[in-house]
Formats: C-alpha cells, structure tokens, sequence
C-alpha cells in the first residue's frame, strides 16, 4: 500500500508540512519546573521528529503563572524569558524537517487548587535552590488533604461550575479577569511568533478553559461572555483577534475544540455541547480566520469519550471530524482512535480529515512514519489502549516524574537509551518464559548481538496475556506479544516452543547469563472450603479448563481482572456476584476503566457486595463477614471464581541461581506488576547485561 494521501504534503495556512502525520499536544510532563524546555524534552521531540513527523503540537502550554499552570513540569509561554529557550527546541526539531505548534493553554476548572497563587513562589524558590523539588513533592500528599478541607484558593472558571472529576472549589472569574486572560493567550501567542515556532494552537477542548467557556454546561455568565452563543464565541474569539493584529495574517491559528462534550451517554442529556452545536462554532471559527481545525471531544467529566480505554474500536468518533469536515473549507485535523496506518490512510481518503493525529500511537513508537515510509508497517509497536500513559501521569505528575508507556520502556529516557552498546559478540543467554518480560528482553538482546534463546512451556508467546486477552473487547492485548515476538525474531531471537528446559539442558548451552521470566500464578487462598470442586481461580476460567453455562457465580475480588472477567462469565449466559473486602468495587483499579467496565456488569444485572470478606465456602454457597460489624451472611452459589490476587512463579529462579554467575529474574517472577512493569525489566537487564 502506497499511502498516498498520508505521506503527501500538506497546508496549514502558509506553513506546508511534508505528511499528514501528526504529534497531537498529549502532555507528558518533562518540562523544566520554570516551564522551559528541559533536555529530556527535547530529547522526546527529537526522535519523533526523526520518526518522520510532519507536524510537532506542543504539550499543554501555560499563558499565565497566577492561575494557569496545570501540573509542575509544564511548558509557559508567560514571560519573555521563555523565548529564548523555545526557540532552541524549535531549532532542534526543525533539524530534522518537522514543523512545530506551541499548544496554549488554561486549564480553567480542571486545575488544582494547589497550583493556584502558590506557583509563581515555588518556582523562585525552586530556581534559586533546585533541591527544594524533591522536598517540595513529598510535602504534596500534606498539602492535597489540605486542600480538601476547601481552606484553599478556588481554581477559576467561566462561572462558578466545579468539574465533578476535579473536585476542586471554583470561583467564576471576574470580567477584569476574562480581559486579562485574552491578553494573556494574545501575549503567548507573539513569545511563541518570536520563538521561531511555526504556529499555535488554542486548547478548546477536553473541558479546559476555554471550552468552558464555549460550553453552556459550564458558561451561566450574564455579561457579555455568557449566555447566547455569540456571547460563548466571544473569549476565543477576542483570542483569535489579538492574535491577528499581533502576529500579522500569516502566522497559523489552529484550535483544538471539542465538538461533543458526550454527556448524554454519562446519563445527562441534553448538557453540553452536542455535534450539531460543535460544527457551528468550527464554522464560526473559520468565519474568524483560524487556519485549521483539530477536532476533538469529551472533557475529563466525559473522559472515556477522547482518552479511549481498550474497548473502543478505531475509528469510532471519525463521525466528528466528518461532520465539521463537511462544513468547513479549512484544514481539519483529528485523532479517532487510529491505529494503523490502512486505517489513517483510508480516513484521508475518505474525506474524514486531513491531517492525522497520533498521540498514544507516537508514544508507543517515535518511528511510526518512518516505517510507514519505508514499507516496514508490520515493525511497528502498536498503543494497546491500555491508558497506563494516563494513569501513570496522573501518579508521577505530583512527584515531578514523566508519564510512561506499556510498551516502549525508552520512553523519557530517549537520549540515554539512543545507543545500544553492540558487544553480545554471539553469546548465549538463555530467556525462559515468551510472556512480555521475555520477549522484551530477548529483543534488546539481539539488538546488542547476544544470541538469545527463549524457552517458552506453551505453544505460543504472550504469558500471561494469553489470559489478559480473553474478556470481551480485550483482543488489543494480542498487539502488545504479537509486536514484541516480531521484534525479538526479527532481531535474532530464537524462540523454543513447548519447551521447559532441564539444568542440564541449559548447562549444555553454555550461557553467558540466564534470565528467567516465568511470570506469576493466581493465588488460591486458605479458606475453608476452597479445594472444593466448584471453586476455581480466574486462570481456569480464562485459559478454558473450566467452562460455566447458566450458573450462579460468585467472583471473589473486585480488581480489573476479576471484573472482566466476571464480563467475560456474564457474556456466557450466567448470573454473577462479585463480592470485595474492601468499602468499594474496584480498590485502586484506574477510574477510567472502572466506567468502562462497570456499566456493561450492570447491563447484565451483576449483583455487587463490597465490604465483606469470604470466611468460608459451602457445598452450595458462600458465608461473607462485614469487615465492620462482623456480621455474616450466606449467598446461594453454584461456582466460586477467586480473583485475589498473582504470587511470583521464582521457583526455577531459585533452582538455577546456585550454578550460574549471571543469574537475573524480571517480570511477574520478580515482583507482581503491570505490563509496563513487564517490558521496561526485561528491556533494563538486557540493556545493561555487562
């Protein structure tokens, strides 16, 4: 496939691009404190630049210090002194025929009440005495119980709206504020001209501050900001309108907006903005002279709805970008959900969009275009969805870490991870184990010139995402194994299936190191009653060994793998129960994949009891204990499915250790984790094998 219509050039105002391809503004939280750009940044620019690109869109971009910063390790664009250092990053990504956007942006009600006021104080302390961050982050979990005592500045919106998803205490801005604010993204904007950047783009969308104020959900001013729709288009367009008198005609305007807010399917209809309302104000937009359209949707009430998890399929809102394409003779660029370059290709084709955008899929792999290009599709590291990108920031963003990705362990360390050091010389290592961890490492391993040989007991790669993958809408799963086989084989890797080798085995092989991967295993605990026949773990209904028709089940632990599969069960035609000792269905799983999962139980009317422990099983059912008042109760079950929990399988590891020097565990066989644990062990241990 030639992908003609994505490898062409293409116009954003006067600024020609050499692809369609895009690095949509996706934050990821490696600026300097100061909000300059920091090395580490710039090395994650670089190599999706060197990926091909053809269009860089910063990450979130504040336009003012007293209430616009929205995590610590953030780009500004708020005074002149941050010129100067953007300017090198433009430089840098320039090199290697990329064009940049700088992405403006006030996060409105989707603040923290920690950052407001506060920030331009911490910052001075911070550059004066750098070590202050790392006290400053652990006195941050202090501070947010603080903040919940609403003892704190209210973050700032249109109109005094909280963000159900913020929680935070809200104030409605003032109309000297709101002038203010125009001056502000105005005043970016020139900084961002005199960069050398070659454009910007206004942050409209994902319920951000001037979404906000385009959005009657969250606008109810009565002055001349609020209330009609002309008086909801005022704020940006006042926005657009100083930057045109400032940086002239020819400096490219782009707005990020999104066009349904998807209320309706929270269970509101009716609020928000809805498509119909979406196109209008894109075509108001054009009327005001942007220069492109990057179509959007969903705020963080309504998050599933543009940070999709798993179980969406590609191309699900291409409807949105169809819809204002159809409506405006600008340039309209897009997301939805891509994930192959067919799919990008036919969505040009088809008149969707114009520009794709890529942002998980370019986290996943900065080489995306490159292999396009260069006839090697099937060399690319697919995103799964699995939204560890997100969860992972939302944790080390108060530590003023980067967010990571599940399935490239180089993320944020691009520069450090540039050059392999290539002196396997043909030396043996023996992997055991094909799961995520192994064939991690086995790929790194070849590409260092070691000779790696995995042992895999099973038929096929994958470990224990061969179980991950067998709940319904789980089959992007199949990407994460299936993209690291290709690369670890293609790298030189020598897979043994159906193999569990001996010591004497692997003494034959004579192996400069050894590297187990032999996952972990459900655990069954001793509760009385639990080596029953019709008790069993999640593993054996997931791998096949125990099939259930028509039958009342209880699903013991409430964590994501007992949920999907208690899906997977109610899918089957039974009756489920899912019982979790903890006060709350779910305990520490990602909210997002909580609201995915949640509604589809519910649809098949799963029954939910959290807050008792099982303290025993019957031949006929289950007694749980309130884990406050003691009291016990007894369900009528037919089966009992326990889902508590994986115990490392280092058995094998602690066989071997005695006879080999270089002896490493990694994965589940070191420490239970997720994917992303997975693949950056085994990607660490074969990156720094001496």
């Amino acid at each position: 496939m030639g992908y003609e219509h994505l490898l062409s050039p293409g116009s954003i105002g006067k600024v020609v691009t050499r692809n369609r391809v895009v690095l949509p503004p996706l934050e990821v939280g490696m600026a300097n404190f100061d909000g300059t750009p920091s090395e580490q940044l710039i090395g994650y620019y670089e190599e999706r630049a060197k990926g091909g690109l053809g269009l860089l869109i910063t990450g979130i971009t504040r336009v003012n210090e007293r209430h616009g910063a929205g995590l610590p390790r953030q780009l500004a664009m708020s005074s002149d002194r941050h010129i100067a250092p953007f300017g090198r990053m433009v430089e840098r990504v320039h090199a290697h025929g990329t064009k940049i956007f700088c992405q403006l942006h006030h996060p409105g009600r989707q603040s923290n009440s920690l950052m407001i006021g506060s920030w331009p104080a911490m910052e001075l302390i911070g550059r004066v005495w750098p070590g202050y961050w790392k006290y400053f982050f652990k006195l941050v979990p202090a501070a947010e119980k603080f903040a919940r005592t609403g003892m704190v500045p209210a973050v700032v919106a249109p109109s005094a709206v909280a963000c159900a998803y913020s929680k935070q205490k809200t104030r409605a801005l003032r109309h000297g504020e709101v002038k203010g604010l125009i001056r502000d993204f105005v005043k970016a904007a020139h900084r961002v001209q005199l960069s050398g950047a070659d454009g910007v783009e206004l942050h409209a969308a994902h319920g951000y501050l001037i979404q906000q104020f385009l959005s009657p959900h969250t606008n109810k001013r009565t002055d001349e900001y609020g209330g009609s729709f002309e008086n909801r288009m005022r704020f940006i367009l006042e926005i657009i309108s100083g930057i045109r008198s400032l940086c002239g005609p020819d400096f490219p305007i782009a707005v990020r907006l999104s066009v349904d807010e998807f209320y309706r399917c929270i269970g509101q209809p009716g609020q928000g903005i809805e498509l119909d309302e979406g196109v209008r104000i894109a075509k108001r937009l054009e009327q005001a002279g942007v220069d492109a359209i990057d179509v959007s949707s969903g705020n963080y009430e309504t998050m599933n709805y543009w940070l999709e998890p798993i179980s969406y399929d590609p191309g699900w809102r291409k409807n949105l970008a169809k819809a204002v394409k159809d409506n405006v003779k600008i340039p309209v660029l897009a997301a939805n959900l891509i994930r192959s370059p067919e799919q990008a290709e036919a969505q040009i084709a088809e008149g969707c969009q114009d520009f794709v955008c890529l942002g998980r899929p370019h986290l996943a792999d900065p080489s995306w275009t490159n292999k396009v290009s260069a006839g090697c599709a099937s060399d690319i590291k697919r995103c799964i969805c699995c939204l560890w990108c997100f969860e992972s920031f939302l944790n080390n963003a108060t530590h003023g870490e980067p967010l990571e990705c599940a399935v490239n362990p180089r993320l944020g360390r691009e520069r450090e991870t540039a050059v392999p050091q290539k002196n396997g010389d043909g030396r043996v290592v023996v992997v055991i184990g094909a799961g995520p961890a192994g064939l991690s490492a086995a790929e790194i391993l070849g590409l260092r010139g070691f000779k790696p040989i995995v042992f895999e007991k099973n038929a096929e790669v994958g470990g224990q995402l061969q179980l991950a993958n067998k709940p319904p809408k789980k089959d992007k799963i199949n990407w994460c194994f299936t993209d690291l086989y290709h690369a670890a084989v293609k790298n030189g890797a020598e897979i043994r299936f159906n193999s569990s080798p001996t010591l004497a085995d692997i003494q034959a092989l004579d192996p400069y190191a050894i590297i187990v991967a032999t996952g972990g295993s459900a655990i069954r605990p001793p509760i009385d009653g639990a080596d029953q026949p019709h008790v069993c773990t999640v593993t054996e209904i997931l791998d096949g060994s125990v099939k259930l028709t028509r039958e009342r089940v209880a699903m013991i632990g409430s964590g994501m793998t007992g949920l999907e599969t208690a899906e997977k069960l109610c899918e089957e035609g039974n009756r489920v129960l899912v019982v979790e000792m903890m006060d709350q269905i779910g305990p520490g799983a990602h909210s997002q994949h909580l609201d995915d999962v949640l509604p589809r139980l519910k649809a098949y009317n799963a029954e939910f009891i959290s807050g008792h422990k099982l303290v025993k099983i019957t031949t006929g059912g289950i007694i749980l204990e309130d884990t406050k008042t003691g009291q016990r109760m007894e369900h009528a079950v037919d089966h009992v499915v326990l889902a508590v929990g994986v115990r490392s399988n280092d058995k094998l590891a602690k066989e071997l250790r005695p006879h080999f020097v270089r002896l490493y565990t990694i994965g589940d066989a070191r420490k239970i984790g997720r994917i992303a644990h997975a693949v950056r062990d085994g990607f660490d241990v074969a990156w720094n094998l001496q």
